[in-house]
């Protein structure tokens, strides 16, 4: 059985507190910005401070959007879009 959760962060905002639970819980970190999209290895235990720098915006709440699939954390929309990304 699939299990999806879908939070409306505008109406529930997720902060510092609630990215690192979800990165702990996953394995893997892509985050967009633009052109540049930067992958994090999470199984490695990178510092808090590197992955909230990638999945909080400046508001200190999660960047939109922000989903996961499978063991992955996809953070941003990449300009070409996620068709590459997956894996």
């Amino acid at each position: 059985m699939k299990v999806s959760v879908e939070v409306l962060a505008s109406k529930s905002p997720q902060g510092r507190k609630q990215a690192l639970e979800m990165a702990r819980g996953a394995g893997r970190l892509v985050a967009a910005k633009g052109t540049k999209v930067t992958e994090l290895d999470l199984r490695r235990n990178p510092p808090d401070a590197e992955i909230l720098a990638l999945m909080l915006g400046p508001t200190g709440n999660l960047r939109a959007p922000t989903m996961r699939v499978g063991d992955t954390i996809y953070v941003g929309f990449p300009k070409e879009g996620f068709a590459g990304l997956a894996g």
